[in-house]
Parts: C-alpha cells; structure tokens; sequence
C-alpha cells in the first residue's frame, strides 16, 4: 500500500512536470504595445548561456528584447495600436567558447564573424485589425562597426538589430 502511494505521488509530479514544459515551450513576453511569443527557444541557433542558468538567461534575454523593442514602438504606435511579433530563430552576436577550466564559466566571445541574427513574423494591430503584417530575417553583418554610443547593456546587439528594424520597415507604415 505504501509504495502504490508513492507511485501515484511519483505520476502526478511527473504529470504536473510535463504539463509545465509544454507551457514554456513557447514563452510570451509583453510590454507596453509590444507582445512577443517566442516559439520553441529550444531550436534557437544560439542563445547560449556562458554562465547563468540557462532558463534564467532565455527569460532575461526575452525580457530585455521585448522592453528595448516597446521603448522604441512606443513612439510611433498609437494608443489603440499594438505590434505582434512571433520569433522563430534567434543567434546572439558572438560564440561561446569554453574555457577548459580557466575559470568556472564559459565566454562570449563577440567578433565580426559572429553577427546577431533573428528571424519572426510580425503584425501591427489596430483593435481588431491587421494594419501590418510580414516575415523577416534580420542579419547585421556590420554589427561591430555600428557608431552608437558605448555602452555595455545586456544584449545591446540584438536590441539595436530590432529597433533598427522597427524604424526602417513599420514606422514609415504607420
């Protein structure tokens, strides 16, 4: 008797387990006008951790993402608007390495052969309404040269990738 309780205790934290992976398999982010699901970031080219926990380092990353991107959709979006954005692939600016026991993390290492690149569909919404709608396929093979002021915010690269974006391709439309 004792152990079939056990068993069934054993069933429901895998059952209630396996329900939670399917919920963060394609995790949301909204901020502000800006919502972003990110479908299956397990698939993602590279959004490697160098030494976070990786779930914690995907959910800062998406965070960080969808913040810098409303700050910049926020000036030109109206009140009753709202972008969508559905990404497929990320791979961050630089490769991790390891360090073969140097120090007890790994290392981003951001050079020109290594460029930010990200890949989602999109929709600007009016209410109910459809105003803009599309796919991209951002690269920015000129990442290292960009001129922008020194900074050292996390994910810098990406987030100039997507506020570039936003400026050159929707806000012209709106």
């Amino acid at each position: 008797m004792k152990y079939s309780m056990i068993l069934v205790a054993g069933l429901f934290v895998a059952g209630s387990t396996m329900a939670a992976d399917d919920a963060s398999t394609n995790p949301v982010t909204e901020d502000g006008s800006v919502k972003i699901t990110w479908q299956e970031p397990k698939k993602f080219r590279d959004v490697k951790s160098s030494g976070e926990v990786q779930s914690r380092y995907e959910n800062r990353m998406f965070e960080t993402l969808t913040k810098e991107l409303n700050k910049q959709a926020s000036k030109s979006l109206k009140a009753n608007q709202k972008l969508e954005l559905v990404v497929t692939d990320v791979d961050l600016a630089g490769d991790v390495r390891p360090t073969f026991g140097a120090t007890a993390n790994d290392l981003r290492i951001v050079k020109e052969i290594y460029p930010p690149r990200m890949t989602f569909s999109y929709q600007v919404l009016d209410g109910d309404q459809v105003v803009i709608a599309g796919d991209e396929k951002l690269s920015n093979l000129n990442f290292m040269n960009d001129i922008r002021p020194v900074n050292d915010k996390p994910f810098m690269h990406e987030s100039r990738l997507l506020t570039q974006w936003f400026d050159k391709q929707v806000a012209p439309k709106l």
